[in-house]
């Protein structure tokens, strides 16, 4: 279950509405058996994008006791390392070991100007900072531009916390592997698992995990699925239509869709409404190595037109799908 939280005008939700109903989703996933609930990270949007994803992932690991917590992703470079390293080990702690986190370089120019970062330095600082991470979660002593620091308390889990490098490219694969870190794609694209591999042994370090996308990028149960688009399928083409409006020149992405109208983001594929029967077809078919990702506050999406398609997912698909 993800969440970004954006509420554009067309919303008749508020901020608060759809913050406290995030909470009351992720303790129902908590409780339906869900494999994670994942919050992201971006800044300075109209729709007011979830800027804070540790402070919502604080909240969400305060009102559940197993799901696991995932961040994806953190746009490293816009943060300072050691206060990173602090506020994922505490988050770490009060979850009881349950958080992971996918580091981003982040592709939105206009957010490294809010904080006055340098655009062309970020691969540089990406670097310095997944380094700084590593070594400050041992908790002890280590130099840090120019001074001895030590950050405490340690995280819950060790030697720290899953944390995967996300990216598209060549080059993020072998960041993550340089790095001893794992690996989390944003396409399908098996050549660059293959990168992640050969370069984790050009450094001796034993390979991670690496996270393919598989399935699509959204998935909404309803009994009438023809009903359902009508009733929300602004909000989906939204949300398909603002990430597809900031993919810079070469960037490639598994849920990116360049459709202009509803219509054609149906029949794109990448944003999916189905019925319980297709949805326990699509588990199946997806197996082990996929994943149904389910966004019920996608685009603003109010409360009332949400619950509807997690209760049906209740009723109908999880005690099919061995998850009741």
């Amino acid at each position: 279950m993800r969440f970004d939280l954006r509420c554009p005008p067309m919303s008749p939700a508020t901020p608060t509405d759809l913050y406290r109903t995030a909470l009351e989703q992720a303790a129902w996933a908590d409780e339906h058996a869900f494999d994670s609930v994942v919050v992201s990270e971006h800044h300075g949007v109209d729709d007011g994008y979830l800027s804070s994803p540790m402070v919502l992932a604080g909240a969400i690991a305060g009102c559940t006791r197993r799901v696991p917590i995932n961040i994806a992703a953190i746009l490293a470079p816009l943060h300072d390392p050691l206060r990173l390293a602090e506020d994922l080990a505490v988050l770490d702690l009060a979850s009881g070991g349950r958080l992971s986190v996918v580091m981003g370089l982040g592709y939105r120019p206009e957010e490294y100007a809010m904080f006055g970062k340098t655009w062309e330095r970020r691969g540089k600082a990406f670097d310095e900072i997944l380094g700084v991470l590593v070594q400050a979660w041992t908790g002890e002593p280590f130099e840090y531009e120019g001074r001895t620091v030590r950050v405490t308390p340690r995280p819950h889990q060790q030697p720290h916390p899953l944390v995967f490098v996300g990216g598209s490219t060549a080059a993020a694969a072998r960041r993550a592997a340089r790095h001893g870190l794992s690996f989390f794609p944003a396409i399908g694209d098996e050549a660059l698992q293959d990168v992640y591999r050969e370069e984790c042994e050009r450094h001796g370090r034993p390979p991670g995990f690496v996270l393919l996308p598989k399935g699509p990028g959204f998935v909404h149960v309803a009994e009438d699925p023809d009903r359902a688009w009508a009733a929300i399928g602004e909000h989906v083409l939204y949300e398909a239509q603002v990430y597809a409006s900031w993919q810079q020149p070469g960037q490639r992405s598994a849920v990116t869709d360049k459709a202009t109208t509803v219509e054609e983001l149906r029949a794109g594929g990448v944003y999916r409404i189905v019925t319980p029967e297709e949805c326990i077809a699509l588990a199946e078919e997806l197996g082990d190595a996929g994943s149904l990702v389910f966004h019920p506050l996608i685009g603003g999406l109010p409360p009332e037109l949400s619950w509807p398609s997690l209760e049906l997912l209740a009723a109908k698909v999880l005690p099919a799908i061995g998850k009741a």
